[in-house]
């Protein structure tokens, strides 16, 4: 089994990498338009290649040049069934199952890992409700599934609480058909961030979305129109390592480039709440700048935020006093339970953690242990330990470590770039 040792100190200088959720909208976007589109900057994670995959089975045209990609619009419906190898992404599956459907475009999806146990419901049930025929072999919720039919415009509901992936993919669908279309919500949504995004590059692209007090109208009949030219944003999501990194690392000062502070990553709330945890932030047009600090515990409401928890339990891991993660439960169905792996983790390197039915509790320590590590095959476990280790008396060896290429591929690159060291170690089969 591949294993990694991480350890040392950083700081200096990084650019963060492309916005993951950015790209799969705009390539979605560009494949729903008219002619061909150029998107510049690109990190090639498999989360990306897997959309452009899917997409391309349905008639676009993407390539992939040095950091750049070149996307030409889906072609006429070939008549035959398209087969969908999400492999681990659900956002290429949950974006892409409702506009297979809008496209009339017959569609088998697959995947890979946890995605084939990951539900989709309520998904499914409404796409049924609105003309859809889906099969899936265990006459359940999960991967293989098989669609057929037109869908049909109407009203969807929702409760808040749903995958935000789910909202997505039906507010990239629906202005397709003939008919006027409702999304309607019967409590807030989490994880709203995502959504904003998504209604975002919509407009980018001319589609009309009304907003409503429970949701949105959505016109039919409407027209992706392209700009032509895009620029990419960068990850929030992912900067938050290297965040995290300079908050916590003795004698650290890391600056990240290439973010916005302006941006609708939702992500971007990690600064707030490294500030509430008394960490030194300065954010400018395009960077954050950290400095090692004392931080002090704090609570977490992780209901917007599920993807940056990871790392923030790491924080939490070395600040003085208890630090609460609250409305967590979510990210029990993400590429792992990631609030038991991040109690496992955090546990077996000396932090006190104790894991709660929607979230976990953890009381700081100046320092941690060290030592060996499952990255439970989740990327952001992976790269949360790496950052983990810097805190540590002795090396991290984390098992499993190359499963950051499903969305930073170039992540031990870059901690090494900034001083850390990555070593290769067999632990055996």
């Amino acid at each position: 089994m591949l294993s990694y040792s991480v350890h040392g100190a950083l700081s200096g200088e990084i650019t963060a990498p492309v916005s993951k959720s950015d790209l799969h909208r705009l390539i979605l976007a560009c494949a729903l338009s008219q002619g061909r589109t150029h998107i510049r900057r690109c990190t090639l994670s498999k989360d990306i290649q897997a959309t452009a995959n899917v997409l391309q089975a349905a008639g676009a045209k993407i390539t992939f040049t040095n950091d750049d990609i070149e996307v030409e619009g889906i072609s006429e419906n070939s008549g035959t069934t398209v087969l969908c190898d999400c492999c681990e992404s659900g956002s290429t599956l949950r974006f892409l199952v409702p506009v297979m459907a809008a496209l009339c475009k017959n569609a088998t999806f697959i995947g890979q890992g946890r995605l084939a146990q990951r539900p989709m419901e309520p998904l499914l049930s409404e796409l049924v409700a609105h003309g859809v025929q889906i099969h899936t072999p265990q006459n359940g919720d999960t991967l293989p599934l098989e669609i057929s039919g037109q869908l049909r415009g109407g009203t969807f509901h929702f409760s808040g609480d749903v995958s935000s992936q789910y909202i997505t993919g039906l507010l990239f669908a629906l202005p397709l058909l003939r008919e006027n279309s409702r999304i309607v919500l019967s409590s807030p949504l989490q994880s709203k961030g995502y959504v904003d995004m998504t209604l975002h590059v919509l407009e980018r692209f001319g589609i009309q979305i009304e907003p409503a007090s429970d949701g949105w109208l959505i016109p039919g009949g409407q027209t992706y129109r392209s700009p032509r030219e895009l620029i990419a944003q960068g990850d929030w999501s992912n900067a938050a390592f290297w965040i995290c990194a300079g908050a916590i690392c003795p004698n650290a000062q890391i600056t990240t480039t290439g973010i916005d502070p302006d941006s609708l990553q939702g992500d971007k709330a990690v600064c707030d709440i490294l500030k509430q945890m008394s960490a030194q932030i300065t954010v400018d047009s395009d960077s954050v700048a950290v400095k090692h600090s004392s931080l002090q515990g704090t609570t977490i409401d992780a209901s917007q935020i599920p993807d940056i928890i990871p790392i923030l339990s790491v924080a939490a891991a070395v600040a003085q006093g208890q630090t609460n993660i609250i409305n967590a439960g979510r990210l029990r169905i993400k590429e792992s339970d990631r609030l038991h792996a991040m109690y496992e983790c955090l546990s077996s390197i000396g932090a006190d953690v104790t894991e709660l039915e929607e979230g976990l509790s953890i009381r700081g320590k100046p320092f941690l242990q060290g030592g060996t590590v499952d990255s439970f095959n989740d990327h952001r476990i992976a790269m949360s330990m790496a950052v983990a280790s810097l805190v540590c008396k002795d090396p991290m060896v984390i098992r499993d470590p190359m499963c950051v290429t499903k969305s930073y591929p170039d992540f031990y690159k870059d901690f090494q770039s900034l001083g850390g060291n990555v070593h290769v170690i067999d632990l055996g089969a």
